[in-house]
């Protein structure tokens, strides 16, 4: 299926890029206006974009329906400063209650059963309740464009933090992925949450350079049982590994001596175990059992 953005109304562009551009975090950004009205809502388009300077980038578009501005984008034009808090899964439903398009003037803390905390450099209060409350001064708004749906990349630059004890590891040096339980957002009404069950690691080459999927031997690298995936965490070792004389595994013997008469079977029960190993990500292991291959 092919989708030509430009013969679709905005509606449908919006539908069909935000079910496919996801799951995104959501910035939920408190505001104040020069007159002191406090605002309080969640943007899905958001993101890290530098670290050094610290930048953050969300977009308060255009409303598709009516084409109208938001409350947050007037906020920042008039005072540019905003508090981003992290939403976390104890928080979502609380977070949506505070999207709602209230009128001019209504404070979503109390709309939404928040708690303001007063910011320690900025103007607009933090989510007492956010587990991560970021003090950010706006140094620019750029438009997307005048129609409805356009974007409005508010570029903030990060100037505090503020990190709730109860999500640092165990020697308060860091924020341990486990314990604070993002939500994303995806397309529609559907979101997404961050917990232990869904955590995984994937070795990210820095210095050392992996030796690449193109140079695995060829019973590997044409592997029929070996996906993309796995094909790619044997690539990403430094250099090509060699037959390890002490490796000792009981099940490789037990496929050696049941398999001794059919060769072919024999390298498929021997890939199929290399995967096993892959999905536990054991990779010197699978290695070894992939190097016994004849």
């Amino acid at each position: 299926m092919q989708i030509d953005l430009n013969d679709l109304n905005p509606m449908m562009k919006q539908q069909w890029l935000q079910h496919a551009v996801a799951p995104r975090p959501i910035c939920f950004a408190s505001t104040i206006s020069a007159k002191g009205e406090v605002n309080l809502s969640p943007f899905s388009f958001f993101n890290l974009f530098s670290t050094n300077p610290p930048i953050l980038i969300f977009s308060p578009s255009r409303r598709v329906r009516d084409n109208s501005i938001k409350h947050t984008l007037e906020n920042v034009n008039e005072i540019p400063e905003v508090v981003i808090n992290i939403v976390d899964e104890e928080m979502v439903q609380q977070v949506s209650l505070a999207s709602c398009e209230y009128p001019r003037g209504t404070n979503e803390f109390i709309k939404a059963g928040f708690t303001e905390e007063p910011a320690t450099i900025i103007r607009p209060p933090m989510v007492r309740e956010s587990k991560v409350k970021m003090e950010c001064r706006v140094i620019e708004i750029k438009s997307l464009g005048t129609e409805g749906g356009a974007g409005n990349l508010v570029i903030c630059e990060v100037l505090r933090m503020h990190v709730n004890d109860s999500i640092l590891n165990e020697d308060g040096s860091m924020i341990d992925q486990r314990k604070l339980h993002h939500i994303a957002r995806l397309g529609g009404n559907w979101y997404s949450k961050v917990d232990p069950s869904n955590l995984f690691e994937v070795e990210k080459p820095n210095v050392k350079l992996g030796i690449g999927i193109d140079v695995l031997p060829e019973t590997i690298r044409t592997s029929l049982i070996l996906t993309g995936n796995e094909l790619a965490q044997l690539g990403n070792v430094h250099e090509m590994p060699v037959v390890d004389p002490a490796f000792d595994d009981d099940k490789l013997k037990s496929i050696f001596q049941y398999y001794a008469v059919s060769p072919d079977e024999m390298e498929r029960e021997i890939q199929l175990y290399a995967k096993e190993l892959l999905e536990k990500h054991k990779i010197a292991e699978a290695w070894q059992v992939l190097l016994s291959l004849p």
